[in-house]
């Protein structure tokens, strides 16, 4: 494809209504956009570029070339999206509201909490409780780091770390997600009660992948990296870092669906922190209404991560809540669905805080509007 074309929301709004008259419901979630973005690039170059209020924008569809006029389309409808919920066994998560998945690393070398829980089953039982009584919705469970350099692990290690848990969560009725792109693994751990398959890699790491992914029937997270192999924060050379990432994760997911994962399966996450600068993180996080074009619930993980220490004084991992909640709160103004966190209890808050601002039985939009 020479040409592409881009819808990006650029103008949010509280209500469906705005000072701009109507406003679109982004992603079937809580927030609304007023105004958006016509990108036309041709072979990775910008060439166009027009600003649009929602009811300016089904003219402007109609007088797109034929070959844009399909995209924007599909993009225009899917923006307005609603997402049915993700079903995880007995558990039904609702996606019109942002949803908490929280973090527990079974590993010895996380950058945030690395050992904290391997060791002592005990202790990583009661934290995962912890958080689902604090409102997580979903726990996901890993056995490797992917923080840059960590060191690879043999499927065989990283089952004896994750099964174990996963069984014990799956005993106390939580929704469980399993960050890991080992068939092996994804395999051992839905058979012990697992519901969704998180993968980094975006089910390109072994070529198995897609086909267990699709034999399974089990929701699948596909997250944007750059590299390949056992360095996913490498080649992180981009035209437009913004543009580039839609591309991929576009990409990802015709592959996906292709190899026969369902289209209603498949949740996309930006990849914040993996092969990108300090500036490109920033520029995602501001761009994550656009991703809401793809069609699918938006998950996004940026708990501790470096950008926040980038930020503030180099701050260690564990002094980074305050960053960690106020890219939260960002996440959630673009319409995400889900926020894979560190800090349960302080997102969940926050999250509660949030909707709560955004509850037309709470607040007047009517006299915010006009």
């Amino acid at each position: 494809m020479t040409r592409s074309l881009y819808i990006r929301p650029i103008a949010l709004a509280d209500s469906p209504q705005s000072e701009e008259g109507e406003a679109v419901r982004l992603g079937g979630a809580m927030v609304w956009a007023s105004r958006f973005a016509l990108i036309v690039r041709e072979h990775g170059r910008i060439v166009s570029r027009e600003r649009l209020s929602a009811a300016e924008m089904p003219a402007a569809l109609g007088a797109l070339a034929a070959d844009l006029r399909e995209q924007a389309d599909t993009q225009w409808d899917n923006l307005r999206k609603v997402h049915a919920p993700l079903q995880c066994g007995a558990r039904t998560i609702r996606l019109e509201q942002p949803q908490v998945m929280g973090i527990l690393n079974m590993t010895p070398d996380s950058f945030s909490d690395g050992g904290q829980f391997l060791d002592d089953p005990q202790v990583a039982g009661d934290h995962a409780a912890a958080m689902l009584e604090a409102g997580a919705a979903i726990i996901d469970v890993g056995g490797e780091s992917t923080r840059p350099g960590a060191g690879a692990v043999w499927e065989g290690d990283e089952i004896k770390r994750v099964v174990p848990m996963v069984e014990r969560l799956a005993a106390m009725g939580a929704a469980i997600s399993i960050d890991t792109r080992r068939p092996a693994v994804m395999e051992a751990s839905l058979q012990a009660g697992g519901h969704i398959i998180n993968d980094v890699s975006a089910l390109r790491y072994d070529p198995r992948s897609q086909e267990l992914a699709a034999s399974s029937g089990a929701p699948v997270v596909l997250m944007h990296a750059p590299g390949k192999a056992d360095d996913l924060h490498s080649n992180g050379d981009y035209a437009d870092v913004v543009l580039d990432v839609f591309d991929w994760l576009a990409r990802r997911r015709d592959e996906a669906v292709a190899a026969g994962i369902a289209p209603g399966r498949i949740v996309l996450d930006p990849g914040i922190g993996f092969g990108k600068t300090l500036a490109e993180n920033l520029a995602l996080m501001n761009a994550l209404p656009l991703f809401h074009a793809l069609g699918h619930p938006l998950l996004v993980g940026v708990s501790r991560k470096r950008m926040i220490g980038a930020l503030s004084n180099e701050a260690q991992p564990h002094e980074r809540l305050g960053g960690s909640i106020m890219l939260a709160v960002k996440a959630m103004e673009a319409g995400t669905h889900i926020l894979r966190v560190h800090d349960v209890p302080e997102t969940v808050q926050a999250a509660r805080v949030w909707r709560g601002l955004r509850d037309a039985a709470l607040t007047d939009f009517s006299q915010l509007s006009h």
